[in-house]
């Protein structure tokens, strides 16, 4: 297997880590729009035989992203940039008959008129619509496979095929206890995605609605997390597995709810009062007087600290879980089924903080067992599409164990 990386970032510098120490490919091409990123990414990793290359690309320009795959003849484009670069890496990789994975997909519109009732273009919408070109084409579009959207939606497939006979709820819960040193406001992961995906009306799945959308930071719980994570307030936001689910497991409610903490939602609500979410350009004086055009989010992403930098001053644990409600032979049951990983123990073994690794190990272990030959299909399919039980067994043995929790 050849595989294109476009993007050297966080996620992505940790994907080259994790990949090095495996075996079931021949090659990487780690491109980034800044080559010195991707060439910094390459140099930093124990790479004797070669099997990493740096080049320089655009994720906007399709075209140049299809050459590039047909020029290195690689099997599939892995999509480790921010979600603005989806779909035309998603062409490129059509048209360059290449298979292709992502781990966050095309971004969504709100209700022009209603849109805390109803959706407007949801996340995935554009690329699910070319899934027959996908089929015809007989290469595979993987969406969604991080850890949230990704390994969690193995999680989903896992409790229906193994775990429940019927499944009441399935709720992605997200909750973590880290913190970073000297920053009062230092995100773990990109800004910009972080902004998008909390500040959009959330989605919630209901058999007997559809997907419908509500008021972000919506029906706060509080859900306590394992491994001594312990009790954090959860909220809507919209994500992709809410999207994704409801595709191919039978639930009849499915929901994504996100713990954000009292202080980081008033942060983003700040930024949305100011139109500092915006994505829109505006004009700025720069410092020669000129007249300058800039996305007010990038502005408040360039102010804010890497994520991927953040690790050495970063302590404390993150979980991604899934918890699903349902009966098993005809008796109530509850579980959490969840993936923690201690900062701590990523920056020791890998160098990468703990939530860009613990983003970045999933689309690994779907690349080997594409592969292996053990998920192979075609289309524009989601994780659950896949069985779920050698995905598992595999990331276990990657050094990463995950858990069952009974509740109640």
């Amino acid at each position: 297997m050849r595989v294109l990386l476009v993007g050297a970032g966080g996620v992505g510098t940790a994907i080259t880590r994790i990949a090095a120490r495996r075996d079931f490919f021949d090659h990487f091409v780690v491109a980034d729009y800044d080559l010195a990123r991707a060439e910094a990414a390459v140099a930093a990793l124990d790479d004797s035989a070669g099997r990493f290359t740096a080049r320089r690309i655009d994720a906007s320009d399709q075209a140049a992203v299809a050459a590039l795959l047909t020029e290195e003849r690689c099997d599939v484009l892995l999509n480790a940039t921010d979600p603005r670069f989806v779909m035309p890496l998603f062409e490129a990789a059509l048209a360059a008959e290449s298979h292709y994975m992502d781990m966050a997909m095309s971004l969504s519109r709100p209700h022009p008129a209603l849109p805390y009732a109803e959706c407007g273009v949801k996340l995935g919408d554009e690329q699910f619509a070319r899934a027959e070109a996908w089929e015809k084409s007989g290469r595979l579009a993987l969406v969604g496979m991080g850890v949230e959207p990704g390994l969690s939606d193995v999680f989903a497939r896992y409790a229906a095929d193994e775990l429940f006979d019927e499944i009441e709820e399935i709720g992605i819960r997200d909750g973590a206890n880290l913190t970073v040193e000297g920053h009062d406001f230092a995100p773990s992961f990109n800004i910009w995605t972080t902004i998008e995906e909390c500040l959009n009306p959330p989605v919630v799945w209901e058999r007997e609605r559809g997907w419908f959308t509500t008021e972000p930071f919506s029906e706060p719980e509080v859900f306590d997390f394992p491994d001594g994570i312990g009790p954090v307030e959860c909220v809507n936001v919209e994500h992709e597995e809410v999207l994704l689910v409801p595709r191919w497991v039978d639930a009849r409610r499915v929901t994504f709810k996100y713990g954000l903490g009292e202080d980081f939602i008033g942060k983003l609500k700040t930024l949305h009062a100011l139109g500092l979410d915006s994505t829109e350009p505006v004009t700025v004086r720069g410092a020669d007087g000129a007249p300058v055009r800039v996305s007010p989010r990038d502005v408040v992403a360039a102010c804010l600290p890497d994520p991927a930098t953040l690790g050495e001053r970063m302590s404390g644990k993150t979980c991604a879980g899934t918890w699903v409600k349902g009966t098993k032979d005809g008796r109530a049951r509850e579980v959490y089924l969840y993936h923690v990983v201690d900062n701590r123990w990523s920056m020791r073994e890998y160098g990468s903080q703990a939530v860009v690794w613990q983003t970045a190990v999933n689309p690994v272990v779907a690349l080997e067992l594409m592969a292996g030959g053990v998920w192979a299909r075609a289309g524009v399919l989601g994780p659950e599409a896949f069985a779920p039980r050698p995905f598992l067994d595999l990331l276990t043995a990657y050094g990463s164990p995950w858990g069952v929790r009974e509740q109640g």
